[in-house]
């Protein structure tokens, strides 16, 4: 007798450097029978990104320890098909999970239209269905207006029904995937998560003085991050004006990432008369990203919305002390106060400011919060992502059963 396994699709727009190693696991567990089905190869593949504003290409594996396919025809320059390509595409993606003998359908977001050619044959075939969201607020930047709050909440209610369970990836995302009706047992909390084992053995290697050193930043600065793209939603200037006001002596700002935004932070460092306390990495590849975690104290992250924040788990396991501002979903699991980080009101800078003021000035404290912060992700982690997906399974289609 061979134990049964679920069969599992994961239908994804890309491959997503966060994501692939959790699939890798997935693909291990003896529980789990994974394909993953992508649109479009973006990320594994060079192409170009709106937020960095350049090419970029990530350099760990993205498909490699997993079986998947890519969907949709293509033409000879590699492109997708227009037209009557992608009525093909919809036909293919129907056609995969009717033939497929899937137990579980699992899309990555729902707001593409061939995630609904997908859903529609689930639901004609008896493929149960599975969603996962990282949000954890109704109101975002893109939706404030009452009357749109109100379509959406609608919305989602109607989506979140096709569901037979719902992975959310953090407490606050529990609790807005339950205000939208969804009953407590169908939801499951898969945290965020990024690949520990990875993290943790990438950053033991790294010489955080030869870091500095190439930085030109001294040995014992103290030294703030921000990690992410250059862009408006991010708020990265609050993060200029706060380090500014602070006044720490020998403290010193690092900007990693690019993006629109970069001319007129390096102007506005420039007019605040900090330039050469503050340095821009410009992009940097994951492959260079423990370096640059293990080389700072202090990780900021003043978005003015971000689902989860998944820089705020690297940061950590590399031993940075957080600030997120109170939009970020990472801050209801990750951050507790005065022990791994601080919360400040998104768009106050006076606040952000006390906070590098308290920490710049005690170096001390600042490295027992880090080393809380590593302690942390110690329990915040990809196995107990993955349980919370067979768990999810479970409740979806039932125990699994011996076959012969």
């Amino acid at each position: 007798m061979t134990e049964k396994k679920y069969r599992l699709l994961i239908l994804a727009t890309h491959p997503v450097q966060y994501v692939s190693p959790l699939i890798r696991l997935m693909a291990r567990n003896a529980k789990l029978d994974v394909l993953v089905a992508y649109l479009s190869l973006r990320g594994a593949r060079p192409y170009a990104d709106r937020g960095f504003g350049i090419e970029i290409s990530w350099d760990i594996p993205l498909l490699e320890g997993y079986p998947w396919i890519e969907l949709g025809k293509k033409d000879q320059s590699g492109k997708k098909t227009r037209g009557w390509g992608l009525i093909r595409l919809y036909r293919e993606i129907w056609n995969l999970v009717r033939n497929g003998k899937f137990d579980v359908l699992y899309v990555s977001g729902y707001n593409f239209p061939e995630a609904w050619a997908a859903l529609l044959s689930a639901k004609c075939h008896g493929t149960a269905i599975i969603f996962h969201t990282d949000a954890h607020l109704m109101r975002t930047p893109n939706t404030h207006s009452p009357l749109r709050l109100l379509v959406k909440r609608l919305a989602l209610q109607r989506v979140f029904a096709l569901a037979a369970g719902v992975l959310v990836s953090s407490t606050g995302g529990f609790e807005y995937v339950k205000s939208l009706g969804v009953a407590e047992d169908r939801i499951f909390l898969a945290g965020s998560v990024v690949d520990n084992d990875w993290w943790t053995e990438q950053s033991a290697q790294v010489d955080r003085g030869e870091v500095r050193r190439s930085w030109n930043i001294p040995a014992d600065a103290s030294v703030v991050l921000f990690c992410a793209k250059l862009q408006s939603l991010k708020r990265p200037g609050d993060l200029v004006e706060a380090f500014w006001r602070a006044k720490v002596a020998n403290s010193y700002l690092v900007f990693a990432g690019d993006g629109h935004l970069r001319a007129a932070l390096e102007q506005q460092v420039q007019d605040l008369g900090i330039a050469e306390r503050v340095r821009f990495l410009g992009f940097v590849n994951q492959s260079g990203l423990p370096r640059v975690y293990v080389a700072s104290d202090l990780l900021v992250l003043p978005s003015e919305y971000e689902s989860f924040g998944v820089v705020m788990n690297e940061g950590m396991i590399c031993g940075c002390a957080v600030i997120v501002s109170d939009r970020v979903g990472g801050k209801y699991d990750l951050v507790r106060e005065g022990e791994t980080g601080y919360i400040f009101p998104c768009g106050e800078v006076d606040a952000l400011a006390d906070i590098l003021r308290k920490l710049l000035d005690d170096p001390a404290k600042l490295k027992r919060m880090g080393a809380a912060a590593v302690e942390r992700m110690k329990s915040w982690t990809p196995q107990h992502n993955i349980q919370m997906w067979v768990a999810a399974v479970d409740k979806a289609v039932g125990p699994l059963k011996d076959r012969t």
